[in-house]
């Protein structure tokens, strides 16, 4: 029996039907996890799996989780007095240890003891870098079958472990993200695999929230505000839900935390459909051509979760949220700030999210006293190469234009899939 259901944001029908990620009646809304626990509990096990909020039921592998800490010289740059930073990444003197160097790590886990717990067989997922990463490292670790399907543009910064490189993964030579999301559901129907879901698995995004739930175990309360980065925007709706749940619970706030939430100009969507008040995005802000001027092509995909019921536009109403566009000089200025300051480099992406505390600072929106969490979504990646050896990608390359009669021959004869 599973201890949790699934319930819609927008028409508020409950299923037990955990393996489903959209309602049957609003294909335009987020399911929810509805946990038989109202209380936040941590069991007696290790890592991430000590948390009770979680739609998993006896792990088969240890995953590390973040590490949260009060900051103390990045706060004194700041001139914050309860910062408190998440760090996701490899830093041993710190106790991290994401050899992936990424917070979808997290996401990867609980996707694949989600998927693994209803007898599904296999996976396929896209991304734009960090995503493809942690599944594949997840997949050797689980020995959970994987595709990984990846535009070309961002190969250049993408990197595996050594045991990934054995990982089926296929570059999309001639699209963006969105494109190789739209070529991962076309392979998914091949094989037989299902689509990972993207923001509608309820697995994914509870899994982005752990986040948050080791940051309040640590804390001992909700913080009054939040900074990330975001791209899909999967893991701020997490830290959404997950305050939802602490708000239910009662013993940990009585506030949601106000959402910061940036992206990296021009590259924008969300920041500017949100700076007109619109739920709707702009078709001139998903131009293609604009993700080669960012320096965080992560962030890139065309299809986030804004609009849908449920998805980054609620969730900044229901918090009285902020949107930041960030220049690429100030993303780096950000990287070399936080490294200077704590003493550990961080990924672009998280320096966006630096960028924006700064940026909030600056523009006198937060108290000195008041409790904020920074996401630090990635980072370490120098400190990991001084322990271990890491290797480019060495994907298939793929038009999008492929035949499905060419791509099932591709799979099942080059790849070993079938």
């Amino acid at each position: 029996m599973s201890h949790y259901n699934l319930k819609c944001r927008k028409c508020g029908a409950v299923t037990t039907d955990t393996g489903c990620i959209t309602c049957e009646h609003c294909k335009d809304a987020l399911l929810v996890t509805e946990y038989n626990e109202s209380n936040f509990l941590e069991r007696d096990r290790k890592g991430v799996w000590k948390f009770n909020w979680l739609p998993v039921h006896n792990p088969e592998f240890t995953q590390p989780g973040p590490v949260v800490f009060r900051s103390e010289r990045l706060a004194e740059e700041l001139g914050l007095n309860n910062l408190f930073i998440a760090f996701n990444g490899y830093w041993p003197e710190r106790g991290a240890h994401l050899q992936t160097c990424t917070f979808k790590e997290f996401e990867a886990a609980v996707v694949l003891e989600n998927a693994r717990s209803h007898g599904i067989k296999g996976m396929v997922a896209a991304s734009a870098g960090n995503t493809a990463r942690a599944f594949a490292h997840l997949s050797t670790v689980t020995e959970f079958p994987m595709v990984i399907v990846v535009p070309r543009m961002c190969l250049f910064e993408m990197w595996y472990l050594e045991a990934s490189l054995r990982i089926p993964t296929l570059a999309l030579e001639d699209g963006d993200y969105s494109d190789a999301i739209d070529l991962a559901r076309r392979i998914a129907l091949t094989l037989g695999y299902p689509f990972e879901g993207g923001v509608k698995n309820i697995a994914k995004r509870d899994g982005l929230g752990i986040v948050l739930l080791e940051a309040v175990s640590r804390i001992g309360r909700l913080p009054d505000r939040y900074f990330q980065a975001v791209g899909s925007g999967a893991g701020a709706v997490a830290v959404w839900e997950m305050s939802e749940r602490f708000l239910s619970d009662g013993r940990f706030g009585s506030r949601l935390p106000v959402l910061h939430l940036a992206q990296n100009l021009p590259f924008a969507p969300m920041v500017k459909a949100w700076e007109k008040g619109s739920r709707e995005l702009f078709r001139e802000d998903l131009n293609p051509e604009l993700i080669g001027l960012i320096t965080t092509r992560v962030l890139s995909t065309r299809y986030p979760a804004y609009s849908i019921t449920g998805g980054i536009f609620d969730a900044l109403h229901a918090t009285g949220g902020m949107m930041y566009g960030i220049e690429n000089n100030d993303v780096y200025a950000a990287m070399e700030l936080f490294e200077r300051a704590e003493g550990i480099d961080i990924v672009p992406a998280a320096g966006v999210g630096v960028a924006a505390l700064c940026k909030a600072v600056g523009s006198g929106h937060i108290k000195k006293d008041e409790t904020v969490l920074l996401n630090i979504t990635g980072g370490g990646e120098k400190k990991l190469k001084e322990h271990m050896k890491t290797y480019r990608v060495e994907p298939v390359f793929v038009s999008k234009s492929i035949r499905d009669e060419e791509m099932e021959e591709l799979l099942c004869n080059r790849l070993k899939v079938s």
